[in-house]
């Protein structure tokens, strides 16, 4: 049994009097992949961020595998926020130079990252050349060439057409697997999240008839056997999911 990597514990947020969060506790086990899901608005960014430590919450604890708030983190967000005057080996190699990892190191980690996305050969590209889902490719490798043990994705397909989207999916299960790193995924996508997670939480009002403060409502784990394919989404038991998940969801509105 995997051991928690992150337990927050009644994390609390309140923005300029507005209530956003009330007693939000979750965990995740070392090498997961969590989905969150829940109404646009019910606060699921903003959890995010405060478990990415870009936010404080007003009040809460959040616990991480060392005992700290230090792990490497990687995150991605809905948009590539790629620098346009770089190019896509440049681009994957900025979080090396943050941490001052320059030379043969840093040209061999940034090399390796790109090849396990699938872009080998566009290394000298720049953004503006780079289809939608290339350029989230190069967000992908730019948040893991630090080798994170935590990935936190923001909606990181949202802007991406449905076909693309989809690809993007099988991409993101394969780079999970040739890495150990513990995923949670922010997404609208009720199927997405079903087929990408071990486990799915859903954020709704924390008390009848409200959306906020939110919370987590329900916690449902998929139940689904890995590897995954496209096929699994025409299964009784994906189906199955995606209704249960509909069903807290709208539950909680």
């Amino acid at each position: 049994m995997r051991s928690p990597f992150l337990t927050a514990v009644n994390i609390t947020h309140t923005f300029q009097d507005l209530p956003v969060l009330e007693n939000v506790s979750l965990e995740i086990q070392s090498g997961g992949f969590v989905a969150l899901v829940g109404p646009s608005g019910v606060g699921k960014s903003t959890l995010l961020r405060i478990l990415a430590g870009l936010l404080r919450p007003s009040s809460g604890d959040i616990h991480m595998a060392d005992g700290s708030h230090q792990e490497p983190i990687g995150l991605v967000f809905q948009r590539d926020n790629l620098m346009p005057w770089r190019t896509v080996a440049e681009n994957v190699r900025l979080p090396l130079e943050l941490m001052g990892v320059n030379g043969r190191e840093a040209n061999g980690r940034v090399q390796a990252m790109i090849n396990l996305v699938g872009l080998a050969g566009f290394e000298q590209r720049y953004p503006a050349q780079l289809s939608g889902g290339m350029a989230q490719r190069v967000a992908l490798a730019r948040a893991l060439v630090h080798e994170p043990l935590f990935l936190l994705l923001d909606e990181p397909f949202g802007a991406l057409d449905a076909l693309t989207r989809e690809r993007m999916g099988l991409e993101l299960l394969r780079i999970w697997e040739a890495m150990p790193v513990t995923v949670l995924l922010v997404t609208h996508s009720i199927s997405e999240a079903v087929f990408l997670a071990d486990e799915v939480l859903v954020m709704g009002g924390s008390r009848p008839n409200t959306e906020r403060p939110a919370t987590i409502t329900h916690r449902i784990p998929t139940g689904l056997p890995r590897p995954r394919d496209l096929a699994m989404e025409r299964t009784a038991a994906f189906q199955d999911c995606v209704t249960a998940v509909r069903a807290a969801i709208e539950s909680g509105v």
